[in-house]
């Protein structure tokens, strides 16, 4: 999967500047290094899965940023405490920092799970 961190962190760009985002924001930013964080540890951590999905959802007080792999190894908020996973750390630190928050769900198809990320826009945010 090389260049799919790239390519998923191109994308997202795409999606935040059309969500409204300033490119120079705090906010911006955060989203480009989650969504980064994300994609590789699904191509470090997810061996047995080939793709990883991502989206990225904005309403009017919200915006979710996600990435699902068909790994079936669990994961879960305590891994971030762990040297391995500092990414996750810094994916929940920078979720933190805008009210948002992290969650670890199943897979909707039964296998493989998806980290959903959430940030708390706040007042006048597009």
């Amino acid at each position: 999967m090389p260049g799919s961190v790239r390519a998923a962190r191109e994308r997202s760009e795409r999606s935040l500047v059309l969500f409204g985002l300033e490119s120079s924001s705090a906010l911006f930013g955060a989203v480009l290094l989650v969504v980064s964080e994300l994609v590789t540890n699904a191509v470090r951590h997810a061996q047995h899965s080939p793709d990883a999905e991502v989206t990225l959802h904005m309403t009017e007080h919200l915006l979710v940023a996600s990435a699902g792999d068909l790994d079936a190894r669990p994961i879960t908020p305590a891994d971030a405490g762990r040297a391995v996973g500092q990414g996750l750390r810094t994916v929940a630190d920078l979720a933190r920092t805008f009210g948002g928050d992290v969650r670890i769900e199943p897979s909707s198809g039964g296998c493989g799970k998806t980290v959903v990320v959430r940030f708390i826009l706040s007042e006048g945010t597009p």
